[in-house]
C-alpha cells in the first residue's frame, strides 16, 4: 500500500491564499488555487515543486477569491487538467475571475480567452454523489454552509481518506443550509480562521442591526464583500423593513445576487417558505441597485440617511473606497464592519485607529481622520467560530486520525489546537 503527500502551498500559516497539494499513487491533486489578503505571503508557481503542467485535478471548495484568485495564473502557467467544483460554484466562478483578473494587466483578449478556457475545464456536481477519479480514488462534496455552492471534500484514496474543510460555515446563516455532518477520515485538513473566539448572538443579530440603525441621520457604509456577505445583508435589511434607502453600490454584488436569486434549489427551508409566501428575500421597496459609474458618483454626494453597501469587505479597493473619502471625516456617519479583516487591510487599521483621538488612516496616499463613528455587527461572519468548528468535527461518527489545523492566525491556531487536544484528537498545527 503506497503512501500519500500533503504539500500546503499557501494558506497553512495565514488566513488566505488557500493551495494544498496531495500526491497520491503518481497523481497530483490540487486543493484551491487562491490569492493572499492583508499580509498573508504567496508562494510563486516557480518555487512550487511540481509545474502547474503536471497537475492532473483542481478541487474548488468555492468561489472567494483566497481560494479561486490564482487560477488564471496555474492556467497560464499551463494547467490543463480538469477543475471539480460543485455547480453553484461553476456558475460563480465566470462573474468572480472576470472581476478580479480587471484589476490585473491583463488585455480584454487575454481574459476572455482564459476565461473561456475556465469553463472549458470546469465540470459541477451536486452535493452527496459519490465519484470516481482515477486509481481507486473517489471524492463527494458535503455542504459547508460558507457561500453559496461552498463544499468540504471527502477523498476516499485506497490508502487513506482526507477531508478537506474549505471554508466552514456558521449555523444559521441567512439563505444557506446549516454545514452538513461530515463522514468519517484519517486526515481532516480545518480551516481555523475563528479558532480562538466565539461569534456574538446570532438569534438576536436582526434585532441588533435594527437598534443600530434606528434614528441614523448620516450614512452607513457597510463594506461588504460581493459573494455572500451582501446577500446576507439585503436579506436581513428586508426583515427589517428599513425605511431608509439601501443602495447596493457594488456591480459584482448586484450580479452575485441575481445568481443567488436563481439558485433558489440551494436555499436553506426558511428563505424557500419566504419566498413562496410572496415575500422574495433578496428584495424589497427601499432597495437600489446602483451600476453604472455615474450613478455611483451621484450617491457619494447624496446626505444621509441612507444605508449603503460596497466593496470590497476589507476596505482593499472597489467602490467603499471612494465612499470613506468622502464619509470618514463626517462625525453623523457610521462605519460598520460585519466581517473577518485581515491584518495590513484598510478596514483592519480603521477598526485598529478609530478609537484613538486624533486616529486616521492613509487612503490614495492622503490622510483622513476617522470621525464617523465605527462599530462591530458580531454573528454576521461565514466562518464558523471555535464552538461551531468543534461541534462539526464532534459529529463525526469516529474521531480523525489526525488534524491539521489551516488557515488561521497563529493565535487562533494554537487556541484551537490546544482546545482539541484537550477533548482528545490529535492536532498538527
Amino acid at each position: 500500500m503506497s503512501n500519500y503527500e500533503l504539500i500546503h502551498l499557501g494558506g497553512e500559516k495565514g488566513v488566505t491564499g488557500s493551495c494544498h497539494l496531495l500526491l497520491v499513487d503518481g497523481l497530483k491533486i490540487m486543493v484551491d488555487c487562491g490569492m493572499v489578503q492583508g499580509d498573508d505571503q504567496v508562494i510563486p508557481m516557480r518555487e512550487w515543486p511540481v509545474k502547474a503542467t503536471e497537475i492532473d485535478y483542481l478541487f474548488l471548495t468555492h468561489a472567494h477569491m483566497d481560494h479561486i484568485g490564482r487560477v488564471p495564473e496555474l492556467l497560464e502557467a499551463g494547467f490543463r487538467g480538469e477543475i471539480l467544483c460543485t455547480h453553484p460554484t461553476k456558475i460563480l466562478l465566470q462573474p468572480l475571475l472576470r472581476d478580479g483578473l480587471g484589476f490585473s494587466d491583463w488585455s480584454r483578449k487575454k481574459i476572455k480567452t482564459y476565461l473561456k478556457l475556465v469553463e472549458k475545464l470546469s465540470r459541477g456536481f451536486e452535493y452527496g454523489r459519490r465519484h470516481d477519479l482515477r486509481k481507486g480514488i473517489n471524492f463527494s462534496f458535503g455542504n459547508a454552509g460558507h457561500i453559496m455552492g461552498s463544499c468540504f471534500i471527502h477523498l476516499q484514496m485506497p490508502q487513506a481518506t482526507v477531508v478537506f474543510s474549505g471554508d466552514l460555515g456558521a449555523d444559521d446563516t441567512p439563505i444557506l443550509p446549516d454545514p452538513e455532518v461530515c463522514g468519517d477520515c484519517d486526515l481532516l485538513v480545518l480551516e481555523s480562521t475563528y479558532g480562538d473566539r466565539r461569534h456574538g448572538d446570532r438569534e438576536h443579530r436582526v434585532a441588533r442591526l435594527r437598534e443600530l440603525l434606528e434614528g441614523i441621520e448620516g450614512k452607513v457604509l457597510i463594506p461588504a464583500f460581493a459573494l455572500g456577505r451582501t446577500q446576507e445583508l439585503i436579506y436581513e435589511l428586508d426583515r427589517i423593513g428599513v425605511s431608509v434607502p439601501v443602495f447596493v453600490d457594488a456591480p459584482l454584488g448586484l450580479k452575485i445576487t441575481d445568481i443567488y436569486a436563481n439558485l433558489r434549489k440551494y436555499w436553506d427551508q426558511e428563505a424557500k417558505r419566504l419566498y413562496h409566501s410572496g415575500d422574495d428575500p433578496l428584495d424589497f421597496d427601499e432597495l437600489y441597485s446602483v451600476k453604472k459609474f455615474h450613478e455611483h458618483q451621484h450617491i457619494k454626494g447624496l446626505p444621509g440617511p441612507a444605508i449603503i453597501l460596497a466593496g470590497s469587505g476589507m476596505c482593499s479597493g472597489g467602490r467603499i473606497i471612494d465612499h470613506l473619502q468622502e464619509g470618514i471625516e463626517n462625525p453623523e456617519n457610521e462605519i460598520f464592519f460585519v466581517g473577518y479583516q485581515a491584518e495590513g487591510t484598510l478596514g483592519q487599521k480603521i477598526l485598529r485607529y478609530h478609537k484613538k483621538s486624533d486616529g486616521y488612516v492613509i487612503i490614495k496616499g492622503k490622510k483622513f481622520m476617522i470621525k464617523a463613528k465605527v462599530k462591530v455587527l458580531s454573528g454576521y461572519s461565514a466562518h464558523a467560530d471555535q464552538t461551531g468548528l468543534l461541534d462539526w468535527v464532534a459529529k463525526m461518527k469516529h474521531k480523525p486520525g489526525q488534524i491539521k489545523l489551516v488557515h488561521g492566525e497563529p493565535h487562533a491556531r494554537r487556541i484551537l489546537s490546544e482546545t482539541l487536544q484537550d477533548r482528545g484528537y490529535s492536532v498538527k498545527v
